[in-house]
């Protein structure tokens, strides 16, 4: 699924982690995008490389919420801001980490919004 506005991407990220699905999660970017990977804030960049690093985190079974608490756009780019919670485990002891992301979005040429860059451990 694509997402029709840059605040729903964060809806549809949240989505994809709920239900385990990382091809979801790294359809959601561009190709060359680069993300910070919580807990750990690991980078990784391109859509394999943020595959293969998305799997910690979807090994947790997470449950996660986001909400956008702000956005800027101008000329096909958005700025947006998410407050967000996850939970999970990891089979034994329960996590939950929560932060305020910064996410920047573009424009696609079908009018759908795809990631740029994902820092949810930004704040």
């Amino acid at each position: 699924m694509s997402a029709r506005s840059p605040e729903e991407i964060h809806a549809l990220i949240a989505a994809a982690l709920n239900e385990g699905d990382g091809d979801a999660f790294t359809a959601l970017h561009e190709p060359t995008a680069t993300i910070v990977v919580p807990p750990d804030g690991r980078r990784a960049a391109g859509g394999e490389a943020i595959r293969v690093a998305i799997k910690a985190v979807l090994a947790l079974r997470p449950l996660m919420r986001i909400e956008v608490v702000d956005k800027i756009q101008a000329d096909g780019l958005a700025l947006t801001h998410g407050r967000w919670t996850l939970t999970g485990s990891d089979g034994g002891e329960l996590l939950e980490i929560s932060g305020l992301g910064t996410m920047v979005s573009r424009r696609q040429p079908d009018g759908s919004w795809r990631i740029v860059l994902d820092n949810p451990l930004s704040h």
